[in-house]
């Protein structure tokens, strides 16, 4: 039995509503995050200043943007033949929508202390949130589905993730995103909170086979 096949045999296993539960708010919560380091002006994560660039460009919500490119990102799993779950589709519109949400409530501080506190409590709450919803087990995100479906044809999940995300990130930077001391933070220290805390949400049998990121 392969790791995916193991993976996704979770997403029908026990105590699927508690899951369930877990996943829909960890991806809440990792929308809210994306709303406090959007908010900070410091940079964000390299996916979102993407989203933040094709929404200067070309109109449309950041929140929006984050959707149409999960889509356009899910259709690339076709030739790929990656599986997917309920965490997945979820993933795709839920995150984009808490994105626009927020918006509405967290304003741009002025003072550089909130909008440095707004940068850690963002990586943090990102953390947290990445824990609880991949310790569900209910299907990667689609930009990890992406990772995992390229590298399975040779490269290492490292040097995937590595070209994938500097591409995103200078195409985002490129059409006007924000890449800054945030996004530096965010690389340096999201993949040790969201171990931490996955850890905390899931079995070892799920720690062991989920995808580490968004």
């Amino acid at each position: 039995m392969t790791t995916r096949t193991r993976y996704f045999i979770r997403a029908a296993g026990p105590e699927l509503g508690r899951r369930s539960i877990q996943l829909v708010a960890g991806l809440m919560l990792f929308g809210v995050g994306i709303v406090m380091m959007l908010q900070s002006n410091l940079g964000v994560p390299p996916w979102d200043v993407l989203h933040q660039g094709l929404s200067k460009q070309f109109g449309l919500t950041v929140g929006i943007w984050s959707i149409i490119v999960s889509v356009i990102v899910l259709l690339g799993w076709l030739p790929l033949k990656e599986p997917y779950g309920l965490g997945t589709l979820a993933n795709a519109v839920i995150i984009g929508v808490m994105i626009d949400l927020f918006t509405l409530f967290i304003p741009e501080p002025e003072a550089m202390v909130a909008r440095v506190g707004l940068v850690v409590g963002g990586i943090l709450l990102i953390g947290v949130a990445t824990g609880m919803y991949i310790g569900a087990s209910l299907g990667p995100g689609p930009r990890d589905g992406l990772m995992t479906g390229i590298a399975k044809y040779g490269p290492s999940i490292r040097l995937t993730r590595t070209t994938i995300e500097i591409v995103v990130l200078a195409s985002g930077w490129a059409l006007g995103g924000t890449f800054g001391v945030g996004t530096i933070a965010f690389a340096l220290f999201i993949g040790p909170i969201a171990q931490f805390f996955l850890h905390r949400w899931a079995p070892q049998t799920a720690v062991s086979t989920a995808p580490k990121g968004r």
